[in-house]
């Protein structure tokens, strides 16, 4: 039986001194567990039309793109500042520590497409909002936002309200 959890690594003090870092690269490195967790999100998200797919830099990008190919829907890259080459929309969002910016092609979606919003893990919630933000400020309409780990205890799913949000395992 797959579980994810299996194939998601804890490395200690990293990036910080008490920080418990899930490393998702033994999930990547193997090809049968890649698939088998492209498998479970597209099982979580059911039969709903998708007309984009926003992964969230970096690690979110990964399984965003395999999405999209499954989904036979368009990717969406959202990024830190000045990583994308062609006129963007921009977000500030507030971190733990501070706040940071995300931004978007200002072509990437269209009014009225929906759009499911990708990345690796849910912690305090604040750049799954962002991005969920600038998805809504171009017309979209988010239909599920869906993450391979969600870490509860630090309630990022409060930030999402009133979207669906779905995840492959919670610590």
């Amino acid at each position: 039986m797959f579980r994810i959890q299996d194939y998601i690594r804890d490395i200690k003090d990293f990036p910080k001194k008490d920080i418990i870092y899930k490393d998702i690269t033994p999930l990547l490195q193997d090809p049968s567990a890649t698939r088998e967790a492209l498998k479970k999100l597209l099982e979580l998200l059911g039969d709903q039309k998708v007309h984009k797919v926003v992964g969230i830099e970096s690690r979110g990008f990964f399984f965003a793109t395999l999405l999209a190919q499954e989904l036979n829907a368009g990717f969406v890259p959202i990024r830190k500042p000045g990583k994308l080459p062609f006129n963007t929309f921009r977000e500030n969002y507030s971190l733990e520590y501070g706040e940071d910016v995300l931004e978007i092609h200002c072509d990437a979606i269209q009014e009225g497409e929906k759009v499911l919003v990708h990345d690796d893990v849910l912690a305090t919630g604040g750049t799954a909002a962002a991005a969920c933000k600038l998805v809504e400020k171009m017309g979209g309409e988010i239909v599920q936002c869906n993450f391979l780990m969600d870490l509860d205890f630090l309630k990022g799913r409060d930030k999402l309200n009133p979207y669906e949000v779905v995840s492959l395992v919670t610590y």
